[in-house]
């Protein structure tokens, strides 16, 4: 009797220290988006610009990195699992909508020059950014390298975005069919005619990005 009550008394404890995990298993299985491409299929996907977004980071003086985000971008992603390298993509990203922490450096990004000079940034009513792929190379089941046109403040020069695929599935909301993408990217601002402060403030800009499609 001793024997079978230790017994249980173990099972007992793997069962409390197994539970979690196996929540935390089938948390993970009913998520709605899963990095499946089997999941994925052929058409035409437009942007979800509620949960679309293009963050940057600069360095400032040299002692640490500043944050801005970009929001409501709107475009279209033209996808084929089978074909993935003639996947097209052509977003739209409103550059006056900027969301950073400071109201001040906010309205220094958007400004008007003073006395009729040059902004040192974009400007009041800047023109919205936009980035059209040339070239897709898929470098492994979820991942690949992006090329592409980015037009900025009046300037298009060539972009590379590292892309990565991380779901797919139904958005339980709208049930419409989603496909998520994270990239990043760098630049430098200087060619896109972006000079001010540099290099005090970083030429090279780092953009992380968080993509959802749904299709259409």
């Amino acid at each position: 009797m001793k024997r079978l009550t230790t017994t249980a008394i173990l099972a007992a404890a793997g069962l409390a220290v197994a539970a979690p995990v196996l929540a935390d298993n089938h948390e993970e299985a009913s998520l709605p988006g899963v990095v499946d491409v089997s999941r994925v299929t052929a058409g035409t996907y437009a942007t979800d610009p509620s949960h679309t977004l293009v963050g940057w980071r600069v360095n400032h003086f040299g002692f640490n990195d500043y944050f801005g985000i970009f929001g409501d971008v709107t475009g279209t992603l033209d996808l084929d699992p089978a074909d993935p390298a003639a996947a097209q993509l052509d977003v739209t990203i409103p550059i006056a909508s900027v969301a950073l922490a400071s109201e001040g450096l906010k309205e220094h990004l958007l400004r008007p020059g003073s006395d009729g000079a040059a902004p040192d940034f974009f400007g009041p009513e800047p023109a919205p950014a936009r980035f059209v792929s040339t070239s897709v190379t898929p470098t492994g089941d979820t991942t690949a390298q992006i090329v592409g046109d980015l037009t900025m403040n009046g300037v298009t020069a060539p972009v590379m975005i590292s892309a990565k695929f991380t779901g797919a599935g139904a958005n339980p909301m709208s049930q419409a069919e989603t496909v998520g993408f994270e990239g990043r990217a760098m630049l430098k601002r200087s060619t896109f005619g972006i000079t001010t402060f540099a290099p005090m403030v970083s030429d090279e800009v780092e953009l992380d990005i968080t993509i959802a499609f749904e299709k259409q």
